[in-house]
Formats: structure tokens, sequence, C-alpha cells
């Protein structure tokens, strides 16, 4: 039965009974006022959009137990053929020779292009000249160049008086080893030690100056930040990829006191989120692809067409979200 042949019969929307008529639970009727109110056109699907850049970011494993987990993690997202796949330094260089372990067996083992990460602290020039060169030698032709954290313990950072002073030294020194591809960091937020701003995006201008061919985002959870950021750098000359950085989020009170120490705002509807989750680990981990897909997929419908995951080592929401954003296995 058609319910509107009769298009006498549909009621005007300006009709229909106010809350002391029928069951209206507002002012102005429930149906009245959806009808009535703004219509949030739907975001494209992945059909429509062409299918983004991917890259993936690891860190390496302390014990025997996380390089299974690290590895999984490795063989799962593999398949989709990212463009690159970063492995984390840690402060001070702690993590060097496991890190250098983990991304000479990328380049043996795997299909994969991987990214050292490199710093500056703690070692002279010659010495993360040294790195550059082993790096280079077994294969590895992509670097993430970073000042780093200072060790810890200490209370802020010193550049090595015989080292690179900072991430655009640092850049610079790569290029007069090897050429390199040089991603570099960037923080639309501002990083917690810049002076303010317009001093952070001028020393990513330097970065990019230097030699870097791309920025990496620390991670946000607010979109129009990130977008209002790109406008800025263009605004101050800088042309390069910005790809946003991705954080998918299972452990939201983690997240909460690692994002109030590196400056990352994080929005009091995503508390409301995970509010009543603690022991909920299944619902939290929806609630975490949800939330993720919901955002690239609005950076997406802004024309960003590539993205950078912090994995975290786990490889399950990252997959499903670049599923979501239109990436399949590659056939071998």
């Amino acid at each position: 039965m058609n319910h509107f042949a009769d298009a006498a019969a549909v009621p005007d929307p300006r009709s229909m009974p106010g809350p002391d008529e029928g069951h209206g639970h507002s002012a102005g009727g429930t149906l009245q006022r959806w009808l009535t109110g703004p219509r949030v056109a739907s975001l494209p699907q992945s059909a429509v959009a062409a299918v983004p850049a991917l890259s993936f970011e690891f860190f390496p494993p302390k014990t025997e137990a996380l390089e299974q987990q690290l590895w999984n993690c490795i063989r799962r997202l593999e398949p989709l053929a990212p463009r690159f796949v970063s492995v984390t330094y840690g402060a001070g260089g702690s993590t060097q020779e496991r890190t250098h372990t983990t991304v000479a067996r990328l380049v043996r083992e795997t299909s994969l292009t991987p990214a050292a990460h490199l710093t500056c602290v703690g070692a002279s020039r010659g010495e993360v000249d040294d790195v550059a060169r082993r790096y280079w030698d077994a294969g590895v032709r992509h670097i993430v160049a970073l000042r780093g954290d200072a060790p810890a313990g200490e209370a802020g950072y010193t550049p090595h008086p015989e080292g690179y002073a900072y991430a655009a030294d640092l850049v610079a020194g790569l290029k007069r080893v090897g050429d390199f591809e040089i991603s570099v960091a960037a923080y639309p937020e501002t990083h917690p030690t810049a002076f303010n701003a317009q001093h952070d995006l001028e020393n990513l201008k330097r970065k990019i100056d230097a030699g870097a061919t791309r920025a990496i985002t620390q991670y946000f959870f607010d979109t129009d930040t990130y977008l209002r950021f790109l406008d800025a750098a263009l605004a101050a000359g800088i042309t390069v990829p910005i790809v946003p950085g991705i954080l998918p989020v299972s452990n939201f009170k983690q997240v909460a006191k690692f994002s109030a120490m590196c400056g990352t705002a994080v929005p009091d509807w995503m508390g409301k989120l995970f509010e009543g989750l603690d022991d909920d680990p299944d619902t939290r981990h929806m609630v975490a692809a949800a939330m993720a897909a919901e955002q690239v997929r609005l950076l997406q419908a802004n024309g960003v067409d590539e993205f950078h995951f912090y994995t975290l080592n786990r490889a399950d929401l990252s997959y499903a979200i670049a599923h979501i954003l239109g990436a399949r296995p590659k056939k071998a």
C-alpha cells in the first residue's frame, strides 16, 4: 500500500501537534523539530573518494612476547601495501639497537618500505651520522628526523655540545650523509616547549627548508584544529604534505594522561564516549573504531588523502579503519 499516493494526505509539518498535543517531547513538537532543523549531508563513501596513501608506526619490542606481537601486527598490515612503515627511537637513543634490528629485519623479510626514527639527543654529530650510514648500508632510504625528548630524569632538552642542536640541523646533516627521504614532526596544537604557535610553525618551515619532504603530525582529536593548522602552514610558505597522525584510542585513561603531557587536547565529548567502559574492553574497542573512523572519514571528505596511524603494535583497529577508508589487501 502506498501511503503517499494522495499528496493531500501528507500533513504539513507546521500543523503538527506541540508538546501539549499528542506525544510531543519539546517546545515545537518532536517531528516538527526534526523536519525543520538543519540537514547534515552524509560523508562521501569510500567508493567515491580515492583510496588514500597509508603509513603505520611501530615501536621496537622489549621482550620476546612483545616482539611476537609486533610481527603479528606487521604481517597483518603488510598486505595493505602502505607507503612506508616507521619504527620509533627511544629518548636519548635508548632503543637504538632494537630500532635498527627491527628496521633491518623489515628490509630483509618483508615487502614494506621502512622509515627509521632518528633523534639528536645524547649523541655527537659523528655518532648520529654513523647511525644514518648503518641505515643506508642496510638499505633504508627514509628517515623520520626528530629533535627527540630528554632522557628520563632530566628536566629539559639540552643539545649535545658536539651534536645536532635541533631537528632542522639533523635534517641538513642527514642530507650530507645520503639522499634520504626525510619526514619530520608537526604539531597542530603547538609543541609543548615552543614559545608560541608562530615560533613552532617557523621551526617546521626551517625543517622543510633544510630538506624534509613530508611532515607527520602529532595525533589530535579535533579535526578543525588540524585543518586550521594546514591553513596556517600554507600561509607560512609550507607546501609539502602535512600528514595527519591518527591514534585509535582503546584505553582512554592512558591516552588522556599522555595527552596532558604532550599538549594534545582531549575534548569533553570524547570522555563521554568512553564513560563507564573501564571494565568493558570489547565495547571500548567498538567505540574506539567508530570514533577514529568518523575522524578519518571527515578528513577524507575535506580532501586529505594521506594518513599515518600510530598502531601501538596492535593491528586490529588500524586495519579496520584503513578498510573503511577503502584500503584492501593487495593480491600477491
